[in-house]
């Protein structure tokens, strides 16, 4: 299976064009074990392509010992794409998909994304914030908070978990923060969906996955209390204070977490249990 948009169609090789594309020049991101990464010109148009070569039985055998479906293919990355553009979720647009093979173990296959240029990652963003200072650097982080709580909110309503939830991949548009103020844009657009999953309702054991990841990426971000509940607020759509009775278990789990990822990570406790 080959599709392409009619941009590549034009300008990639004719002949032999699932080789060229899993040996494809171009910028390096990420090699590891069966999965690459590159960027690529393609005529005026900058690329990514995630290829996904064999990765062997060995491989699939265990992610099933350890009770998880194993991401053998990128069919699992276009298949997320594409259900978030159905929740209307911003996210990467898919111009080229291919997969050749059967057996789950011998697959070849690659997502072909358009780069979505001139962002900033919101773990960069929170280091200094842009050098935005005051109140309108509150005003930010809380504006911030409601759009991640939205998208979680309808990420996870609509049967989807990500995963690798984590501040690093949500991107916004890059500009001079110092300038910013409340009630200018911020479109967040949610990436790197290779491994999510997608389901009519996502298990609460993944809710907590997914927001325990987001909380541990934000420790060090220089969030308050007041923020987090906050985000509680939004992710659930009403007040916070009767979900956090009503839940107590899954805040709490989500809590503990947290906290777990930033011990095993940083090799110590996180800033505050708050």
């Amino acid at each position: 299976m080959l599709e392409l948009d009619a941009h590549l169609q034009q300008c990639l090789p004719k002949e032999n064009t699932f080789d060229w594309l899993l040996n494809v020049g171009g910028i390096v991101h990420r090699d590891v074990k069966h999965r690459r990464t590159v960027s690529f010109q393609a005529g005026d148009r900058r690329c990514f392509i995630k290829i996904h070569r064999p990765c062997g039985w060995g491989e699939v055998l265990k992610n099933w010992l350890s009770l998880q479906k194993p991401v053998v293919s990128a069919r699992s990355e276009w298949e997320a794409i594409e259900r978030l553009h159905q929740l209307g979720v911003p996210t990467m647009t898919v111009v080229g998909k291919g997969e050749r093979g059967r057996a789950p173990a011998g697959l070849e296959s690659f997502v072909i994304t358009e780069a979505l240029e001139g962002m900033i990652s919101l773990e960069t963003l929170a280091r200094d914030w842009g050098g935005l200072t005051g109140a309108n650097q509150k005003l930010l982080k809380r504006a911030l908070l409601e759009k991640i709580a939205a998208l979680a909110r309808r990420l996870h309503e609509g049967g989807v978990n990500h995963r690798d939830f984590y501040l690093c991949h949500f991107l916004v548009k890059a500009r001079d923060w110092r300038a910013w103020c409340p009630g200018d844009a911020l479109e967040l657009f949610v990436i790197d969906l290779h491994r999510a999953q997608l389901r009519d309702r996502v298990p609460a054991r993944w809710l907590v996955k997914d927001l325990g990841g987001l909380l541990f990426s934000a420790l060090d971000c220089g969030f308050t209390r007041r923020d987090l509940l906050r985000f509680v607020r939004f992710y659930r759509g009403t007040a916070w204070r009767g979900h956090l009775v009503a839940e107590k278990k899954i805040w709490t789990r989500v809590r503990h977490n947290a906290e777990k990822l930033y011990r095993n990570f940083h090799g110590q406790k996180p800033p505050s249990s708050d």
